[in-house]
């Protein structure tokens, strides 16, 4: 019995983690929206996580020479002040625009060379000690 309740409560902060990103997808999929009405396609890849004040998390994508992209990040939490920046492998800011709004915050790229590339996410500010992000990029 001991068992069963501890899986369940397990099971149960699981899944209220994963409802976190979740809500933080739509906002990040809100925050492409402009960009899929000029013709952009949004890849079906999407990270997301929480983060602390002042945290940083790296993710990793292949971006291909003579496409342009944009990086398009997202949460719920409400006076939260996140950013996406992209850097090539050598560590340079390939940043070209970058765009905030509100829970919105977005980047354009229009990368110098087909390679590995990666996005850092901040959370500059929030009210919450954990603040729940997703990351969404779409291309042409």
């Amino acid at each position: 019995m001991k068992k069963t309740l501890s899986f369940l409560f397990a099971l149960l902060i699981a899944a209220s983690a994963w409802a976190y990103v979740d809500d933080a997808l739509s906002f990040a999929y809100e925050a492409a929206s402009p960009y899929v009405k000029k013709g952009f396609s949004v890849r079906e890849d999407a990270w997301g996580g929480d983060l602390g004040v002042k945290d940083q998390q790296a993710v990793q994508a292949q971006l291909f020479k003579g496409n342009e992209y944009w990086f398009c990040l997202g949460t719920d939490v409400k006076g939260a002040v996140l950013s996406v920046n992209i850097y090539d492998s050598k560590g340079n800011l390939i940043n070209v625009e970058t765009t905030r709004a509100g829970r919105l915050s977005a980047v354009r790229v229009e990368p110098p060379r087909t390679g590995t590339y990666y996005a850092i996410v901040t959370v500059h500010k929030s009210p919450e000690e954990r603040t729940g992000w997703a990351l969404v990029y779409a291309y042409k």
